[in-house]
């Protein structure tokens, strides 16, 4: 499916570790999947942690999606976890499958390897809050708000088009358009996709 995906004309797959059943032998080879498509493989991973962020990105994948980021802090520990030094602490091997397991120039492996996309997911009121000084870090590509979670939050569960979740993502879209940081949502149907991106979403699953 994810092969067929990048035939179809897709840009992107999330490759599920948080809620889907993809581990990580499993994920090689969606990753590889994913590059025989010509599409970019994006792995949500499952919490803000070494290894969690870290094993993907030895792998290949070309960017990163993390839950439950609601402050700065977890905005720049995500950042210095998936990037090498001087942006980041992210554990050095360059013996891994992004590294052609060792083929590629060192250098220019660490180069490439920082180019990788980092996003963000602004799922809770809390995240809602702090969304001014998280869009302050830098190395961020992308804010990805969760409507689901956030419509939790806010009381109403699944509502998604309540006036109340959408309202909240509105402000969300004006406030990373200011900081000049890419929006991405997840979508139930195409009107909506549509609606978003009119809006100014441009990451839309």
């Amino acid at each position: 499916f994810a092969e067929a995906a990048g035939y179809a004309g897709f840009d992107y797959c999330i490759l599920d570790m948080e809620h889907g059943p993809v581990g990580t032998e499993r994920l090689k080879e969606l990753i590889q999947a994913c590059e025989c498509g010509g599409i970019l493989p994006i792995v949500r991973v499952p919490d803000i942690s070494e290894e969690s962020i870290g094993k993907p990105l030895d792998l290949g994948a070309g960017g990163v999606q993390v839950p439950q980021v609601s402050c700065a802090r977890d905005a720049q520990r995500v950042v210095e976890l998936a990037k090498f030094h001087p942006e980041g602490t992210r554990g050095v091997c360059r013996y891994v499958r992004a590294a052609r397991y060792s083929l590629m120039d060192k250098f220019d492996y660490f180069q490439e390897a920082n180019e990788s996309v980092v996003i963000l997911q602004v799922e809770g009121m809390e995240g809602v809050k702090n969304i001014d000084e998280i869009l302050t870090v830098k190395g961020i590509d992308v804010i990805f708000i969760g409507p689901y979670d956030l419509s939790q939050s806010l009381g109403v569960t699944g509502d998604v088009e309540n006036p109340l979740v959408t309202d909240t993502m509105v402000k969300l879209v004006q406030k990373a358009k200011e900081h000049g940081v890419t929006v991405g949502t997840f979508v139930d149907s195409v009107e909506a996709g549509c609606r978003w991106r009119k809006l100014g979403v441009r990451y839309l699953s």
